[in-house]
């Protein structure tokens, strides 16, 4: 495939989805064709099982179906949209991906080695060697990004209904998971102010040799956001 395939990974309320926005504004005022997505979602048959994972009660499901749907999801997202834009050179930038999986259902109910096994061999059936290009890590202390995500508007509230103890494992998870891959993840300090957050995100970027071989130029947005 001739595109790129860029997640955003982090707990609740580390701010993916405005820095996908600016990551994307960047991409495109340096003249590269970039599309945003998400998971759970991001096509139509993936964004009618969201509708099943992130409403209801908090323990509507157990850990081994909750990854089952997610997986469900995660194929039709690929084959329907992600995997046609990369065909067709476009950067794809994703909020979240196959390692909120392994953080959530892999460590949010306790460390599983059983259920860990399980996730990688369901990624190796339904996604196969793929993987992201790079992987943005915002991380964020579980209690201050709680109070960022629980707002009156959101209805889909399902994990973040969940105890902080939850949440805490999720950040253990992904720490973990970047140190194991630091060619791949990327961590950012989400506390940091908005825009602070996206130069440093272009920055390590264009350090990467994927955009460098690719002569991908980054023009950083110039947004006035603070948090």
């Amino acid at each position: 495939m001739n595109g790129r395939f860029i997640t955003f990974e982090g707990g609740e309320g580390s701010g993916k989805s405005t820095q996908i926005k600016l990551l994307a504004e960047a991409i495109q005022n340096g003249g590269k064709s970039v599309i945003t997505t998400r998971e759970p979602g991001g096509s139509e048959g993936a964004e009618e099982i969201r509708k099943l994972l992130v409403t209801g009660d908090t323990d509507r499901w157990d850990d081994v179906t909750e990854t089952l749907l997610f997986f469900a999801a995660r194929r039709n997202h690929l084959q329907t949209k992600i995997w046609p834009a990369m065909e067709q050179g476009k950067i794809v930038l994703c909020d979240r991906f196959a390692d909120s999986t392994m953080a959530y259902q892999g460590y949010g109910y306790g460390n599983n080695p059983k259920q860990q096994a399980l996730i990688k061999n369901l990624y190796k059936e339904v996604v196969g060697d793929f993987k992201p290009d790079a992987t943005i890590l915002l991380d964020i202390p579980a209690s201050e990004g709680l109070k960022r995500s629980r707002r009156a508007d959101n209805k889909e509230q399902r994990f973040e209904n969940k105890e902080i103890a939850f949440h805490e494992r999720l950040r253990e998870a992904y720490l973990k998971m970047a140190k194991e891959e630091a060619d791949r993840f990327i961590v950012i300090d989400a506390t940091q102010p908005i825009m602070t957050i996206h130069q440093q995100i272009i920055q390590a970027l264009m350090n990467r040799l994927l955009f460098r071989k690719d002569r991908v130029s980054l023009k950083c947005s110039n947004h006035n956001k603070n948090r």
